[in-house]
């Protein structure tokens, strides 16, 4: 397994895991149940691993796809600048649940505040990852940009 192949696999866990963890969250608050808000607080910080790795793999990735055909160059620098911001918005979401969860276990008027502050750091956090995805999708597959589909000579589609 080599980097593009890691950078494919890991990067659909962050924006899962950030959607993913936002619903629990909230369901743990709706509900006043301290166990689910603190499995929200672990897929927060599986998400902001995950997202450090996708990102640490996205430059192999992009050299593996920079010099083929029908690849373009600004929708690569577009992912990649939005990788940035995915990625700081993640980590501060993992950060941010690593204290909740230490604060959870002592009694502190501060956790329901923090719980909601982590649950918006969520949303945000859901919107940049998935933008980020968008436009990591448009790298190769062209239909999603255009709404086209592409077929060669012999009537194949040219995007699988």
């Amino acid at each position: 397994m080599n980097q593009v192949h890691l950078h494919l696999l890991i990067t659909h866990l962050p924006i899962f895991g950030s959607i993913l963890g936002g619903l629990v969250l909230g369901y743990g608050l709706w509900t006043k149940s301290n166990q689910t808000k603190n499995a929200a607080y672990f897929i927060f910080i599986i998400s902001a691993i995950s997202a450090c790795i996708a990102y640490s793999t996205g430059e192999g990735a992009e050299e593996a796809v920079e010099n083929i055909k029908g690849v373009s160059e600004t929708i690569i620098k577009q992912h990649e600048d939005s990788a940035k911001y995915a990625l700081i918005s993640l980590i501060i979401l993992g950060i941010m649940s690593v204290i909740v969860l230490v604060m959870s276990r002592f009694e502190n008027l501060l956790i329901k505040p923090s719980s909601i502050i982590v649950l918006i750091l969520s949303v945000i956090s859901f919107v940049l990852v998935a933008r980020t995805g968008y436009l990591g999708g448009q790298i190769r597959h062209t239909e999603i940009s255009t709404g086209v589909v592409q077929y060669n000579n012999e009537g194949e589609n040219d995007s699988d």
